[in-house]
């Protein structure tokens, strides 16, 4: 909020990774993050991310991350296509912009779904 106007938002969604060998990885799918146009580039969208992540780390979310986004902007926090190759989702999706955070990330073939 900039003088009681929202600026930007954040959202956070439970989902999960269903291993194709078994098993499943429960993860945080963040976005989408919006910015009010005109006051894109001026730092708001860093620091929705930032409290994202510190409230994913007071979790022990912080190992969990993923969405779908810019690998150009998104890479600053973290975010890469490293282990989401052999990830499936439920809709069409541009590979190289399939991104994830963490050192635990399962670099294994599975389908991203809800978390229920």
């Amino acid at each position: 909020m900039t003088g009681g106007t929202l600026v930007g938002t954040i959202q956070c969604w439970p989902v999960v990774l269903e291993l194709d060998g078994g098993g499943a990885v429960p993860l945080v799918m963040v976005g989408p993050v919006a910015i009010e146009p005109a006051l894109q580039g001026m730092g708001h969208g860093q620091a929705l991310m930032a409290a994202m992540q510190a409230a994913a780390d007071a979790l022990d979310l912080g190992d969990r991350l993923m969405l779908i986004g810019d690998p150009g902007y998104y890479g600053r926090f973290g975010f890469t296509a490293e282990s989401t190759g052999r990830w499936r989702t439920p809709g069409p999706v541009d590979r190289h912009r399939l991104l994830a955070r963490g050192s635990t990330l399962p670099d294994a073939p599975g389908m991203l779904g809800p978390r229920v």
